[in-house]
């Protein structure tokens, strides 16, 4: 005899099934640490065990390999992890918004924005807002896009700015970056106002890791002059690429600084203007008064087009 198939009701879920998510995604959340997660929900390891316990048992799919007193969470828990992120988000969401009660100048906003944007404008404007708002409590995240554009879709970050755009989200273009090549300034390109791309078959390139946009896009610009870039160097962190530039390791086509490194000229790139498309993402349509808030003052005070 082939038993029905269990479906928990709207009831269900409020009473029993919401507690049991929570505990799963803390333990996801907090590295898979019964101490930390069940620490961080207020209750003791034992409670976070049961509740565990009774989720594998209502769905009746083993959810934790226990090695001694450690736990490692299944293929199935992260199945049901990675499909339960966003509704759960869009819960919270919504509750905070109706708590907020139209309230634009508390609550909590969690944005992200790109490393290749860690200093100068998206500071200013952060800490501009900061003083208009200071009852708004801003968690700050820095990534690089794919990073990003996966919290948002995880419901982990409310609102970021995306480099390229997240298509896979609501989102508005909000402007350009300008992509120069960086150079020591001892090198040639140096001494000049612009160099064309194919000028630089012969040097070698700082880059980023191959998952990194920028990475992408050297190669795809190189490729469109007629040759493949010897990158020599990868390294995540662009303040460091322009640490090895100015030690003469290679050249590395980046963004604009913000603040100048003493010992790195940036040069234009003529005829063709090298530039990437900048959005700013939504995680939700469901979104809080003080998020929206945030996402005005960005798009109205962040001067992000490059020069004509």
């Amino acid at each position: 005899m082939q038993m029905e198939k269990y479906h928990p009701n709207m009831h269900e879920w409020t009473r029993d099934f919401a507690p049991l998510l929570r505990a799963l995604t803390a333990l996801d959340a907090h590295g898979e640490s019964m101490t930390v997660a069940s620490e961080a929900l207020g209750v003791s390891q034992s409670s976070m065990s049961r509740r565990l316990h009774a989720l594998e048992e209502r769905l009746s799919v083993p959810l934790l390999v226990r090695e001694g007193r450690n736990v490692r969470l299944t293929p199935a828990a992260r199945s049901l992890l990675d499909d339960l992120r966003r509704p759960l988000a869009e819960v919270e969401r919504a509750l905070e918004r109706a708590a907020s009660d139209g309230d634009a100048e508390s609550g909590r906003i969690r944005f992200g924005f790109p490393l290749t944007m860690g200093s100068g404008d998206v500071p200013e404007v952060l800490a501009a807002f900061h003083h208009r708002n200071p009852h708004v409590h801003l968690q700050l995240k820095q990534a690089h896009g794919a990073e990003l554009i996966a919290d948002l879709r995880a419901g982990e970050l409310d609102l970021a700015i995306t480099i390229p755009p997240a298509d896979e989200t609501a989102h508005v273009l909000i402007g350009s970056q300008e992509i120069v090549v960086a150079t020591s300034e001892r090198h040639w390109a140096a001494q000049r106002d612009h160099v064309s791309l194919d000028e630089l078959v012969d040097e070698v390139f700082i880059a980023n890791p191959e998952n990194f946009h920028l990475r992408a896009a050297t190669v795809e610009w190189c490729a469109s002059v007629g040759f493949a870039p010897n990158i020599a160097v990868e390294i995540t962190e662009f303040a460091t690429i322009r640490e090895l530039v100015e030690r003469g390791l290679g050249v590395a086509l980046l963004p604009r600084a913000g603040r100048q490194t003493p010992g790195v000229v940036e040069v234009q790139v003529r005829p063709q203007r090298l530039q990437r498309d900048i959005g700013l993402a939504w995680a939700s349509t469901i979104r809080t008064p003080a998020v929206d808030r945030l996402s005005r003052f960005i798009e109205e005070n962040l001067p992000v087009r490059p020069p004509a």
